[in-house]
């Protein structure tokens, strides 16, 4: 059984890198990927800029950011309370 990612299993990945290979040369096959992982890390530092940003202008506005810890903080109690009600009830496999 062939692997399969993102739809597209190992015959069709083989093409693929042949065909980059024949466009772009071996020799340039690195620099290309270089400059793409630039652009990647470019783009998720300019994304937690704006997350760190918003962040900011809310506190500095008085909204409490820290809500969705408090949600978390809730859910996980009810889930010890289900635990503590429903243990000896659970099923035997």
């Amino acid at each position: 059984m062939s692997t399969v990612f993102l739809f597209i299993g190992g015959p069709e990945i083989f093409v693929i890198i042949a065909v980059v290979v024949m466009l772009f040369g071996a020799d340039k096959i690195p620099e290309i990927a270089r400059s793409l992982g630039k652009g990647m890390r470019q783009i998720k530092d300019a994304t937690n800029d704006i997350k760190q940003e918003i962040n900011n202008s809310a506190k500095n506005h008085g909204i409490d950011t820290d809500i969705v810890s408090d949600i978390n903080n809730e859910v996980s109690k009810v889930k010890e309370n289900i635990d503590d009600l429903t243990g000896p009830i659970k099923r035997s496999r």
